[in-house]
């Protein structure tokens, strides 16, 4: 039986959740670095050739959608460093308010709102920008056939890829595990706050607690997957190597939102804040150690099951670094309120759902053009932000889609 909302309360939690600006602007934060992400992509240095076909193996264009010639360098870099750390850091961050949700309602309402604020705008996603976004990679296939021919293409693949929708439905997905939890252990998210808060007062040994943990449930699944493989139902797709590491991070986010924003880890007059440099500076060297052992153990002499996690192992304490430094960063210094910021961060969900057709566009529209990878990388990045966030700015101005996203 759910436990009543005076039970719940009574525990210590909150009776409402409000609005915490560094919470909400590192979430903006993290969806630029989504855009930038796609927008590097096309001209990632190792990105594979344009697709002789939309259903011909591997299909590496459902990462890379458009491939220009033009190629930077310094874009391994970028991606590499997004790819440690940054949706594991939303998972996080999404899981800081769902206990104040399960509190203040019942499981089955919270469920039902989380499908009107998840399931509908993915199913949109999925439907109408997943396609948008891949059409121009039909375009870059040799004799194409218009959209006749992408039509046919795309409803032979035995599956339906969302792109970067999937990460709306796994944290559906999470939400729903939350909520059973809650109806089997009514007071789960207090008892795993209580113990985080224990150890939020010693960031460097939660930091501890926390990469051995992530080695526990990554590792394994890491030798057995690559993080080049994923799991694909229908446009139900998800990382295979990493979905129970985002789960832990989803699940460290409800922990610390149970036991309150304000007196623990993320509180603005704890411990993490004011040693943001030192976490800065940590989150760098230990990302920098991360592509040495990577470099090391992808030569051909020295592949072995050692070096292999070794890079796991890379990933893990390069993911917990930077996502501590951000989480310091923002909280130390995103304390008075920005217009810019505020909408940033109202409009980052919609962003989000509907940047990625913009990205592989404006990318498709550069091909011709003779300019460095960096300029055309920057001029897909920026464009693609003002649009999606118009765009979002716009559609948020109906009041049924402003309920949703």
């Amino acid at each position: 039986m759910t436990a009543s909302k005076t039970e719940i309360i009574g525990a210590g939690v909150a009776p409402a959740a409000k609005y915490h600006p560094a919470i909400g602007y590192l979430r903006a934060f993290l969806v630029v670095l989504v855009v930038a992400h796609h927008a590097a992509l096309a001209y990632f240095p190792y990105a594979p050739p344009p697709a002789a076909s939309l259903i011909a193996e591997p299909r590496w264009w459902e990462a890379f959608p458009v491939v220009d010639s033009r190629r930077w360098g310094g874009f391994s870099l970028i991606v590499g460093f997004n790819d440690t750390f940054f949706m594991s850091l939303m998972f996080l961050l999404s899981g800081l308010f769902v206990w104040q949700g399960l509190a203040r309602k019942s499981s089955a309402k919270f469920l039902r709102d989380r499908l009107l604020r998840l399931g509908l705008p993915f199913a949109m996603a999925a439907a109408l920008i997943a396609p948008l976004a891949y059409y121009p990679t039909y375009l870059q296939i040799a004799g194409h056939s218009g959209v006749a021919g992408f039509r046919r293409q795309w409803l032979s693949l035995g599956q339906w890829p969302a792109g970067p929708a999937w990460f709306v439905w796994v944290l559906l997905a999470f939400d729903a595990i939350a909520a059973l939890l809650f109806v089997m252990a009514p007071n789960w998210g207090m008892a795993l706050g209580r113990t985080i808060s224990g150890a939020s007062g010693r960031p460097a040994a939660f930091f501890a607690a926390l990469v051995a943990v992530a080695a526990i449930v990554y590792i394994p699944m890491a030798l057995i997957f690559t993080p080049a493989y994923w799991t694909a139902v229908g446009p139900f797709v998800f990382q295979t190597s990493r979905i129970f590491h985002y789960l832990l991070y989803f699940l460290i986010g409800v922990g610390i939102g149970a036991w309150g924003l304000d007196r623990g880890l993320l509180a603005s007059n704890g411990k993490l804040a004011p040693r943001w440099l030192p976490w800065a500076m940590a989150a760098l060297v230990v990302f920098a150690a991360a592509i040495v052992v990577t470099v090391i153990a992808s030569t051909s002499q020295a592949q072995s099951q050692a070096w292999a996690i070794a890079m796991d192992a890379g990933f893990v304490f390069s993911c917990a670094a930077s996502s501590f430094a951000f989480l310091a960063l923002f909280i130390r210094f995103a304390r008075s309120r920005s217009r810019m910021w505020d909408s940033l961060s109202a409009n980052s969900y919609g962003i989000y759902l509907v940047h990625y057709a913009f990205v592989s566009w404006l990318q498709y529209a550069l091909l011709p053009a003779s300019l460095p990878a960096v300029a055309k990388g920057a001029m897909v990045f920026l464009g693609a932000l003002a649009v999606s966030w118009g765009v979002a700015a716009a559609l948020r101005r109906i009041p049924a889609v402003a309920r949703v996203v």
